[in-house]
């Protein structure tokens, strides 16, 4: 069987089928990730959802603020760690943390519950510029550091270069991978507020930033297939809910009609 980076068993290569379907490399991936948002799963549900479609989750999110608030949090991690998924926080978490000047003990609490990841941003909170990216760099130290760049304030609208020069920053600060803004409704940040993508700035990213470091939040139907069809399987899409993971798979591999031309007609 083969293995995974840190000798554990992984699941085979994906077999193409009869159909011959595009390649998607096994789990753990580098690129093509799907960013599954868990607003309050149960157990069951966690085993329904990796019964089902574990193969193409590759890292959960703890919605906003719930971890806080969830009674079986310690058993739900180790149920995600079983299944050799790592698990990180809302960043609305970590601005809470930062507002109420808990940040040694928000290290201390993630230690304790074998949080590998750890989600930074300031989405919500006017955090100093210098200030977040010292956070990004004093974080990555002990943990993997997703970043968020963009506001949930669907009135805010910054320009494409700030949004790029942001990035990067996040990036050279430590960040492992950098998330850009749309909110769990697809509404803000890179979304207009109707919900309207706005592609002059994803093209504006795209064009200085490697797409395989973002994650782009693509909570939507229509948003997940616009990102596939412009970028390919491999692009890394976030707030995914957990029963659309399997809805988005059939979007990357052409077995749904938004991308069955592009994926599998035009090929063949």
């Amino acid at each position: 069987m083969p293995v995974s980076n840190d000798g554990a068993p992984r699941a085979a290569d994906f077999d193409p089928g009869f159909l011959n379907l595009p390649a998607r490399p096994a789990k753990p991936r580098q690129a093509g990730l799907t960013h599954v948002m868990d607003k309050g799963l149960n157990l069951r549900e966690i085993e329904g959802l990796f019964d089902t479609a574990g193969e193409y989750v590759d890292i959960v999110k703890l919605g906003w603020g719930t971890s806080y608030v969830t009674q079986n949090l310690e058993k739900k991690i180790a149920l995600y760690r079983s299944f050799e998924t790592p698990v990180v926080c809302g960043g609305t978490m970590f601005e809470a943390v930062y507002a109420r000047g808990k940040l040694d003990e928000f290290k201390s609490w993630l230690a304790h519950f074998r949080f590998g990841h750890v989600e930074i941003s300031d989405g919500t909170l006017d955090i100093p510029r210098e200030e977040k990216l010292a956070l990004i760099a004093d974080f990555a130290r002990d943990f993997i550091v997703l970043s968020e760049v963009g506001s949930k304030d669907s009135e805010v609208v910054f320009a494409p270069y700030q949004w790029v020069e942001w990035i990067k920053e996040e990036k050279a600060a430590g960040a492992w991978k950098v998330i850009t803004e749309g909110r769990e409704g697809g509404t803000s940040g890179i979304y207009r507020p109707t919900g309207e993508m706005r592609t002059g700035l994803v093209d504006e990213i795209v064009h200085s930033i490697d797409f395989h470091d973002l994650i782009w939040e693509a909570p939507s139907k229509s948003s997940q297939a616009w990102f596939i069809k412009q970028f390919g399987p491999e692009v890394n899409l976030g707030n995914i809910p957990a029963d659309e993971v399997i809805p988005l798979e059939t979007l990357r591999l052409g077995l749904r009609g938004d991308t069955l031309e592009k994926f599998l007609v035009d090929e063949a």
